[in-house]
């Protein structure tokens, strides 16, 4: 049995990395095509981000690895496999529900992590990309990497899910947490203007956090930062 914990932690801490390089490289390799030498004299951040987010991996692991080890072994959670446990409506919903939880999570986290001393002993490392490229999505310190390893693993223990859809979850959130940082917006004007656009978080939301720092906090959506007030609107400081 501890082999196959150990195993199951081993294997969720490779999926999570081979994820993040898989993501980060693919967006990565389209902003070199799209965006010719955006990035140009950025090897070391980059490198220093891929060691970063590697690291953070490991702790992203940690949980997932305990979770589905129980999940599997004990019937712990209440992920479900049965595409008739709860009505078919349920399954975008609870894509929303997780989401939204996460988001708010995420949220708070990241408002308490621009504290200044928090700041300068953890979030700093973030923060340390400038501008934030498609590797930049993980690069966390391990303070900061513990604050959203915890959140989904928390989550499956409370609210229902079907494995599929949780796996809509966790692409949304590894391909949402990339095109962030990217440094460019890939969402056509129109739509990030639009009254859709005004509730969702994209590139051009998230560069203004880190060109000004206390603002856009959000993951996904804006409702908390719009609520909060600290909602300042899209960077205009990069190209579409």
């Amino acid at each position: 049995m501890l082999l196959a914990f150990t195993l199951s932690i081993i294997a969720m801490t490779a999926i999570v990395a081979l994820r993040y390089l898989a993501t980060s490289g693919a967006f990565a390799m389209l902003t070199a095509r799209v965006r010719p030498g955006y990035h140009a004299g950025l090897r070391k951040q980059i490198r220093r981000e891929i060691g970063w987010s590697l690291v953070s991996a490991a702790i992203f692991g940690i949980p997932a690895g305990i979770v589905a080890f129980g999940w599997d072994r004990f019937g712990w959670t209440l992920i479900y496999r049965d595409w008739t446990a709860y009505p078919l409506w349920y399954l975008p919903l609870s894509v929303l529900i997780y989401l939204f939880a996460h988001d708010t999570w995420f949220y708070w986290t990241h408002r308490w992590m621009h504290r200044p001393r928090v700041f300068r002993v953890a979030h700093a490392v973030h923060h340390a990309s400038r501008p934030p490229t498609a590797w930049a999505a993980m690069s966390f310190h391990p303070i900061e990497a513990l604050t959203g390893a915890v959140i989904i693993p928390f989550l499956v223990f409370l609210v229902p899910i079907h494995i599929a859809m949780l796996g809509v979850v966790l692409a949304v959130m590894t391909v949402m947490g990339v095109t962030n940082h990217m440094g460019w917006e890939m969402f056509p004007r129109w739509l990030v203007r639009s009254p859709l656009g005004g509730w969702i978080i994209t590139a051009s939301h998230h560069q203004l956090h880190h060109e000004r720092y206390l603002c856009n906090y959000g993951l996904y959506f804006r409702f908390w930062d719009r609520l909060c007030k600290t909602d300042r609107g899209l960077s205009q400081s990069f190209p579409r």
